[in-house]
């Protein structure tokens, strides 16, 4: 009796406590603590430059520094100049180059290096190594492989082929430049599709084996259709990827031949620190992202219905 009397005293007041929201519970409070430094350092070097960036679109920028609203005047000379068009072409054409080169490496590269095998881990780094190469780097590094005398019109010459200008054609330029972002990226590809292989149940590939498929079956029928979602991010990614290059062009083509390699952010480069037209910089930039905002949407949209 005297229980049931505490208890029935206590449930008033436990009823009439309030729990506290998530928001402010002790570990929401304890992780705001690691959280803050990241959401200072976003806010300071990349939410207020983009938000100035798209506030300088509307603007023009005067030698002294001055801003001045002009409204819609950099939008309005933008879609009537022909470099931004021309700029427009190579980016796409590039683009359409790199995306199915860089899938069809990383696909390669992640199928070989998921296997059993002994010691397979180490090859997996020393494939993840052009990542973290310095885009600097590898475009000085490829620079001297097109170089008349590199290595690969050694290797044409020495096959009794004709050397190629390939830097300095505009035939070859983008399928060049599309060849150093396969070797820079195939790597961070590799692993997320590797990630996505690695998830496939292995009942699914026994089955098939008891079926007496062959390797190609199994990889067509099976690993393709569940890598779907893997392969969906890794062909966003590339297509930001290939939309925004600009450190490759500027260490190995500086926008030529004859701006056959002058996409839009060298433009935007171009636009602003050599012409001093900040304004009608940003105004590309603001172009290129609704550009690469409208293109990852069709993608999901067109994903989704596959689904």
């Amino acid at each position: 009796m005297i229980s049931t009397a505490t208890s029935t005293e206590a449930a008033p007041g436990t009823a009439g406590r309030r729990r506290r929201p998530w928001w402010r519970s002790n570990a929401a409070l304890f992780a705001y603590v690691f959280v803050l430094p990241y959401a200072v350092l976003f806010a300071v070097f990349r939410l207020g430059p983009a938000l100035y960036g798209v506030g300088l679109s509307f603007a023009e920028v005067g030698l002294s520094g001055r801003v001045r609203w002009s409204g819609l005047a950099n939008f309005q000379r933008l879609f009537g100049d022909q470099l931004f068009w021309q700029a427009l072409s190579v980016t796409v054409i590039y683009t359409v180059i790199a995306i199915p080169l860089c899938l069809v490496v990383a696909l390669i590269m992640a199928s070989l290096v998921n296997r059993p095998l002994r010691g397979i881990s180490v090859y997996r780094v020393i494939f993840f190594l052009p990542v973290v190469t310095s885009a600097v780097m590898s475009g000085v590094i490829f620079k001297w492989l097109y170089s008349d005398a590199g290595a690969l019109n050694s290797l044409l010459t020495g096959l009794g082929l004709p050397a190629l200008d390939w830097l300095g054609s505009t035939s070859l330029v983008l399928p060049s430049l599309a060849i150093v972002q396969a070797w820079t990226r195939f790597g961070y590809d590799m692993l997320i599709l590797l990630a996505g292989m690695l998830a496939i149940p292995e009942e699914y590939y026994e089955a098939a084996r008891i079926d007496r498929t062959t390797a190609w079956q199994r990889f067509w029928h099976i690993t393709l259709p569940l890598l779907r979602p893997s392969l969906f991010f890794v062909l966003v990614l590339e297509t930001i990827t290939s939309f925004q290059v600009f450190d490759h062009i500027l260490v190995m083509t500086a926008g030529g031949p004859v701006r056959g390699s002058y996409s839009l952010t060298y433009m935007i480069y171009d636009q602003a620190f050599n012409y001093s037209e900040f304004g009608y910089g940003a105004a590309v930039g603001m172009v290129l992202l609704l550009l690469i905002l409208a293109i990852s949407l069709i993608q999901n949209v067109i994903v989704g219905r596959r689904r």
